[in-house]
This record gives structure tokens, C-alpha cells and sequence, in this order.
């Protein structure tokens, strides 16, 4: 394997492992530095909004910089003030450090996709993108539930000191393996902003918030889904995080493969789909005690399959802003986080069981589904008027 893509997938274990390791050691982080729960919850959002606001500021700002300097001064914003996050005596420090360490989340991801396109042999494109994701998938397979053990036996600081320190240890493996990929002198800012003047950029923005919002409907509330629905004990959901963490590496993979062969677009919409299908599943059996296990592997496995076709699908249709639009992508999937954990919890405050916010999960999919299909639908109608294939949807326009 290229080297370079190893370098990338060890930024995704950092930054999956810094975004979701707060779900389980939040009660510690709170009880360490005497807040309430629900105060310390807006280290989630904070995070998230950072995320939305770094993507594409920085890409933006540095895009007329070769990508491995770029991502180094990234993995540099991360080691540092996930350092700093972990030494904050108070929760004003711990806030303000929590929102700036999101910041270089979207950006990393939106250069590095376009990175590991450029690194792939023709045709695997989507396959090359899927291992810089596999380092997140790993991070929820491994990373997550590990950090998460020792922030409750130990110390949660000793998590997010060693979190920074996969943020150095990333930053060595891209001086030393990532391969110099010279700047695009004709990048500017203007024309990186103007990628969102055009409408299929905001409903790539909608497909990705809505679509994947399907997916947070579903794993925000899991913890009390499998004890209060399925009837496990509290001690076995980690178990349970373990194998939706294995289900995401597996699936991840297959949307590469899968993106590759059929086209990023239908192999978007096809995932969708089946992650809608899957959650309707879910929401009929989710009592059923003995199916909770496999359940969380194969729903974990079909709602991370889209992760590639959908940066494929950005990269594809955004000539001339391609980190721009991949960067884009990542904040559109941080919108969905939210979105999907904001209405997952309507029908919890109506005294609804935990296994309904799956059916919110299933409209959000299946609206994805549809939303990426008149994408497609969009695209085919044109190139079928102009009797030949364009790169882009802004080709297409001009044609």
C-alpha cells in the first residue's frame, strides 16, 4: 500500500477518536471539573461547530500551498490544542480548546480525499479515499472503546493526551511518507467560494446533512437502546460499540469497491437505501434480545458504506474546487450529526420508546436516497441532451 495513504488513515484514527471518544467519557470529564452533564455536553456541539467553520475557512486559506504542507500545519493545530485541551484547569479553557481543535477536522479530510485520489492508480480513486476513512473506522472498532476504559478506570486526560499524541505521530508520517504534490497556482479564493453558487453544490450539501443524519438518528441514543429495548446490561455495550466500530471498517470498504464499480452516485443512493431498509429492520426487532449483536454490526456496516461515494460524488462534480467541495462535505456531515441526534430525540421527549428514533432514521436515509437520485437524475438528463460525458455539472452548464 502506498505509504502516503497509511499517513492519511493514521490522521483518520486521531480525529475519529477525538470526535467520538467524548460520547463515552463525557459523565468523567464532567464530574472532573464540576459541571452538569448537560453543560458538558456542549463540548459535542462545539466541536462540531468548529468543524463546520474550519472546513472551509482553512481550505480556503491555504489553498495555494502544496497539500503536505498543508495537512502538516493541520495535524500541527491538532496535536497542539488537543494538548491544550487536555491540560484545561476549567470548563471555559476546555470549551474554547474543544472548538479549536475541530477546526482542522473538515479540512484534513476534504485535501486529504483529494490527496489519496491523486496517490491512486486509475479507476480506484473511491477505494484510495475509503483507506484514509478506515483510520476513523478503526478508531470506532478500537481506539473508542479503549479510550473510553481508561478515561473511566484512569483519568479521561490520559485519553486526550494520548489522542494528541496520534496527532504527532501522524504529523511524522506525513513529513516522511506523503510524497510532495505540487500547489495548483490557478487556485484561488474566489474561485473556491464560488463552487457554492452553484445549486448542485447545496443539494450535495442536502444529501449528505439529511442522508446521513439517518445514521445519528440511530447510534446517538444506542446506548439506551440496546439496555432499556434490546434488555442487555449496561456492561455490554461496549461490546456493542466494538461491533458497529467492525461493521464501519467492513462497510467503508465496500463503499470504496462499491463506488468504483457502479459509480459514485448509485453507489450513494443504493447505500442510502439499504441503510433506510436496515433501520425499518432495526426498529421491528430491536426487542428482540439475541439480535441486538449482529444488528449492530450490519446496521453499522451499511451506514458507513457511504462515506466514499459521497466524497467521490463531491470531488467528481466540483472542478476547479475539489478540496473546497470535499472539505464541504465533512461540515455537511458534521449538520448531520447534529440533525440527526436534534430530531432522533422528538419522539424520546414524547415518551416514545428508544426504538423510534430509528424510523426518524429512516425517513432522514430514504430521504438521501431520493435526494442523490435527482442528483443523478440531473446529470444523466444532461449528458444524454449533449450526447457525451462531461466532469462536471458546471461543464455541463457552460456546454
Amino acid at each position: 500500500m502506498n505509504k502516503g495513504l497509511i499517513a492519511l488513515a493514521f490522521g483518520g484514527l486521531a480525529i475519529g477518536m477525538t470526535e467520538f471518544t467524548m460520547m463515552g467519557i463525557l459523565p468523567d470529564i464532567a464530574a472532573d471539573i464540576e459541571i452538569d452533564i448537560p453543560t458538558a455536553s456542549n463540548l459535542i456541539g462545539l466541536y462540531a461547530l468548529g468543524v463546520v467553520v474550519g472546513a472551509p475557512t482553512l481550505v480556503a486559506a491555504t489553498s495555494k500551498y502544496p497539500a503536505k504542507k498543508v495537512l502538516l500545519f493541520l495535524m500541527l493545530l491538532f496535536f497542539v490544542f488537543n494538548a491544550i485541551f487536555t491540560f484545561a484547569p476549567n470548563h471555559w479553557s476546555l470549551f474554547a480548546s474543544r472548538f479549536i481543535s475541530g477546526l482542522p477536522h473538515g479540512a484534513f479530510f476534504g485535501i486529504g480525499s483529494v490527496v489519496a485520489a491523486k496517490l491512486a492508480k486509475p479507476g480506484k480513486e473511491a477505494q484510495a479515499i475509503s483507506m484514509m476513512f478506515t483510520g476513523m473506522t478503526i478508531a470506532n472498532l478500537a481506539g473508542v472503546p479503549l479510550g473510553t476504559y481508561i478515561g473511566h478506570h484512569y483519568s479521561w486526560r490520559f485519553t486526550y493526551g494520548a489522542i494528541s499524541l496520534l496527532g504527532l505521530i501522524t504529523f511524522l508520517a506525513i513529513y516522511f511518507w506523503m510524497p510532495v504534490i505540487p500547489a495548483n497556482k490557478n487556485n484561488n479564493v474566489v474561485q473556491q467560494i464560488s463552487y457554492f453558487k452553484r445549486w448542485d453544490a447545496w443539494l450535495m450539501v442536502a444529501v449528505i446533512a439529511i442522508g446521513t443524519g439517518g445514521l445519528f438518528a440511530w447510534i446517538s441514543y444506542i446506548s439506551k437502546l440496546v439496555t432499556t429495548v434490546s434488555g442487555l446490561s449496561p456492561d455490554q455495550v461496549s461490546t456493542v460499540m466494538i461491533l458497529i466500530g467492525a461493521g464501519m471498517l467492513v462497510g467503508n470498504l465496500i463503499g470504496g469497491r462499491l463506488a468504483d464499480r457502479i459509480s459514485p452516485s448509485k453507489a450513494a443512493i443504493t447505500s442510502f437505501a439499504a441503510m433506510a431498509c436496515c433501520l425499518l429492520i432495526l426498529f421491528f426487532v430491536a426487542h428482540i434480545t439475541a439480535l441486538a449483536y449482529p444488528m449492530a454490526f450490519i446496521t453499522g456496516m451499511i451506514a458507513f458504506s457511504i462515506g466514499s461515494p459521497l466524497q467521490m460524488m463531491l470531488i467528481n462534480n466540483a472542478k476547479g474546487a475539489e478540496t473546497f467541495a470535499a472539505a464541504g462535505g465533512q461540515a455537511s456531515f458534521n449538520i448531520g450529526n447534529s440533525l440527526g441526534a436534534y430530531f432522533g430525540a422528538i419522539p424520546i421527549a414524547y415518551g416514545f420508546a428508544y426504538n423510534y428514533p430509528s424510523l426518524i432514521g429512516v425517513a432522514m436515509a430514504a430521504t438521501g436516497a431520493v435526494l442523490a437520485y435527482i442528483f443523478l437524475q440531473k446529470v444523466e438528463k444532461k449528458q444524454n441532451q449533449k450526447g457525451r460525458k462531461f466532469e462536471s455539472l458546471e461543464e455541463l452548464e457552460q456546454a
